[in-house]
């Protein structure tokens, strides 16, 4: 049964999108805020410096002085129309900043694009804004760290020729790549080991359930033998038995009966082949293993003719539409029948039953009354809810007194819960024994 969620389903669209493309989003919005911090260190310093033009510029104002405009706050018109200042306004505005935003936008799956437009726009410009967030990606999500060491040096190399041993150097140099790279490293580092961590826990998870599974597979398989060696063993003993009476039996009655319980031996040794397989097959980790259809509403009547053949008086009513239900519900249906009619035979000798089903429209009610045992039974108590009586009477003689465990009727109340259902167990006020179960379509 779903468990609806508090969350409404749009939250839980969106928020599913955001978590598989928060990278990529994150990506663009660096991309867009670094825009304006690149043009700003295009001009500053290796352009100007305290509103003059810079004495040491950058690499590329070095080589073509006449590209910078003597103004440090020139007209944008009159540096396009320039053409000897348009290149400069050209790098400063478009050039820089759009490389920059491209490699950005790739900076987690191909590092190199922002790697390289970083140490150009270093070396010619002086820009500390690209290299900084190539040498911080590179590091934090990146484990070659060779490749790490040669574009760090590559950028040291930058940052030296592009401001030519100035004393700007110094400062920017631990700014510009110490700073991102000592960040990208211990990020990186902690990120690896968070993985490593949830790898090992995951992995003891699977170890520990294969462990777990290896012993239930042992206990099945040790259950699977105790049943064999001992349930098996006797069940058998019993029908050879059954077979030389009903062969030998002088009278017709005792043959019938004889005959029955040899057959009813036999049908138990088949059900209990079939759940020693299971068993069996599932210690080998076959977790589909074979078996043959289970009883459903439909042997219902097979099962009330065997037990009227035994001698019980077994009423069985339908009332409402008969349809069919999940093979859970009818299972679980068939076994009520079958516990209550067991019962009834084990503590009420001699009683008339009777089965009622009822179809409704969305459940199936399933019960079993008993009538009070005959004159000499004398109840002896209740165990865990289940009945034990010690009937009177030819059909148990003395030396062979009626057990009860008392897990019948909690094991069906486990079965009849675990289809959705309900069950009840209870005496009646005329002496009779109700068992009442209520199974829903839809769980």
């Amino acid at each position: 049964m779903s468990v609806d969620s508090p969350i409404p389903g749009w939250i839980r669209r969106v928020w599913g999108w955001y978590v598989v493309r928060q990278h990529r989003l994150a990506d663009w919005i660096l991309a867009v805020v670094a825009y304006v911090p690149v043009v700003i260190f295009t001009v500053i310093p290796g352009a100007y410096q305290d509103d003059e033009p810079s004495s040491t510029p950058s690499l590329a104002f070095r080589l073509v002085p006449e590209a910078l405009p003597d103004d440090p706050e020139p007209d944008l018109a009159q540096l396009l129309g320039d053409p000897m200042t348009a290149p400069f306004a050209a790098t400063v505005i478009v050039v820089a900043p759009g490389l920059t935003v491209w490699g950005i936008m790739y900076r987690r799956t191909r590092p190199r694009r922002l790697l390289t437009v970083a140490t150009a726009l270093l070396l010619l410009l002086g820009n500390i804004v690209p290299i900084a967030l190539a040498l911080y990606t590179y590091a934090a999500w990146f484990t070659d760290r060779r490749r790490l060491v040669a574009w760090s040096v590559a950028a040291v190399a930058a940052l030296v020729v592009g401001f030519w041993f100035d004393s700007t150097t110094v400062v920017l140099a631990p700014v510009a790549i110490g700073i991102p790279l000592t960040l990208g490293l211990w990020i990186g580092t902690r990120r690896q080991l968070v993985a490593n961590l949830r790898e090992r826990a995951a992995r003891l998870e699977r170890e520990q359930q294969l462990m777990a599974e290896r012993a239930a597979a042992a206990e099945r398989t040790r259950i699977a033998g105790e049943m064999h060696d001992v349930v098996a063993h006797r069940v058998s003993l019993m029908v050879v038995h059954a077979g030389g009476l009903e062969v030998n039996a002088a009278e017709p009655d005792v043959a019938a009966t004889a005959g029955q319980i040899r057959q009813t031996g036999r049908d138990a040794l088949s059900e209990l082949r079939e759940v020693l397989g299971i068993l069996r097959d599932a210690s080998d980790g076959n977790a589909e293993a074979p078996t043959a259809p289970q009883p459903v509403i439909a042997d219902l009547e097979h099962l009330v003719a065997g037990w009227r053949s035994a001698g019980m008086r077994v009423d069985y009513e339908r009332a409402g539409e008969e349809r069919a239900f999940p093979v859970q519900v009818e299972r679980t249906a068939y076994r009520v029948v079958q516990e209550g009619l067991t019962n009834a035979a084990k503590h009420a000798a001699g009683a008339s039953v009777r089965v009622r089903l009822d179809y409704g429209r969305d459940q199936l009610g399933v019960t079993v009354v008993n009538g009070p045992p005959p004159r000499g039974s004398e109840p002896a108590g209740e165990e865990d809810g289940e009945r034990r009586r010690v009937p009177a009477g030819p059909a148990h003689p003395p030396g062979m007194p009626l057990t009860s465990g008392g897990y019948g009727l909690a094991g069906l109340r486990e079965r009849t819960a675990l289809a959705g259902g309900e069950l009840t167990a209870g005496p009646l006020g005329d002496g009779s024994w109700q068992i009442r179960a209520t199974l829903r379509e839809v769980a």
